[in-house]
This record gives structure tokens, C-alpha cells and sequence, in this order.
């Protein structure tokens, strides 16, 4: 019998994997499919968007699994991996939004033509971009932490910082983002 990652994902598979088993790859990539879409949906407002972005991330798992070291469970390589991908999503969105002349996203959500999940996050992307300018080194473990929902001690094992240093970074995140969405939620 063997062990199972937090996720679901069987430690032996993701060895095959990682050694180049293109079956233990594709078995893998169905297990943490569930789990990556969740992850890409606490980010991004409209299901299409989560769905490009998991699928994003599953090709960057794919070719990437090979970089997994171990350090961390692997659950929490694939949350890293997962929220990149659906942030990167958002900027690509954004961007090509900016490109086609779409007059920059409002500040706030309009309720009446926005829901109100797809708003706050919205205002959640927005924010976490503007904490990203001002204090780049606290996103990712805040990040791990409020949205991919991973313990302490392993946000320090994937940040390669101690587990204080990342209770640190997390309040001055949440200190920045309480801020900046006060009013928006």
C-alpha cells in the first residue's frame, strides 16, 4: 500500500512521474486536476478563465515535475504552481484588455452588472497585483496561505524561509490587502 500526498496523489506516483513515466504522468495530472481548477476558481471570477488557467497550469506540472525535489508536499507544488498560473492568467487578460483599447477594470465591481463572487475578485487580483509592487517578497506565502490554504511550515519548506518569517510576511500582507479591499467587500 502506499502513502498518499495531501491531495490525494500517491507518493509512488509521483516518483514514476517524476522518473519519466508518461502513464504515472497522465494519472497524476487526472488526480490533481480537481484540485488545480479549485485553486485557478478562488482567483479568477468566470469559469472559462479558471479552466485556461488550469490547464496552464497542468502543462507547466507536466513539464515541470521533474524540478519537484520533494521539499514540500507536493499538494503544495502543485497550489504554487496552480495560483502563478491563474495570476499570470489575469494579467494576460488584462493586458490584452489594455491592448484592445477596453478602458482600464473599474476600481470596484459594478454590482449590477458584476456578481458579486466575481467582484471581490476582481478586487482580490487587483490588490494582490498592487501588494506585488510594493512588497513583492510577502505575495507568496500569503498567497499559500489565505488562498491555497497550506500549513505553516510548509509555505517555509517552499519559500525556503523560516516558519517566523513567514508568519511575518503573511500579517504585513494581510495588514496591505485588509487596506486595500476595505471597502470593496
Amino acid at each position: 500500500m502506499s502513502s498518499h500526498s495531501p491531495g490525494g496523489v500517491p507518493d509512488d506516483l509521483v516518483v514514476r512521474a517524476r522518473a519519466g513515466d508518461a502513464d504515472a504522468l497522465e494519472e497524476v495530472l487526472t488526480l490533481v486536476r480537481p484540485i488545480v481548477v479549485r485553486r485557478c476558481s478562488r482567483f479568477l471570477p468566470h469559469t472559462e478563465d479558471a479552466e485556461d488557467a488550469a490547464q496552464d497550469a497542468l502543462v507547466a506540472i507536466a513539464q515541470n515535475i521533474g524540478r519537484y525535489t520533494g521539499e514540500g508536499s507536493f499538494a503544495g507544488w502543485v497550489t504554487v504552481i496552480a495560483s502563478n498560473s491563474a495570476r499570470m492568467t489575469y494579467r494576460r487578460m488584462r493586458q490584452g484588455a489594455n491592448d484592445r483599447g477596453v478602458p482600464e477594470l473599474p476600481e470596484t465591481a459594478d454590482p449590477r452588472t458584476t456578481s458579486v463572487i466575481a467582484g471581490t475578485r476582481l478586487d482580490l487580483m487587483e490588490a494582490l497585483d498592487r501588494l506585488e509592487q510594493s512588497k513583492p517578497q510577502v505575495v507568496e506565502p500569503f498567497v499559500l496561505r489565505d488562498l491555497g490554504a497550506l500549513p505553516y511550515a510548509e509555505i517555509a519548506a517552499l519559500t525556503g524561509t523560516s516558519v517566523g518569517t513567514v508568519r511575518d510576511r503573511i500579517h504585513a500582507a494581510r495588514t496591505f490587502m485588509r487596506a486595500a479591499l476595505r471597502g470593496t467587500w
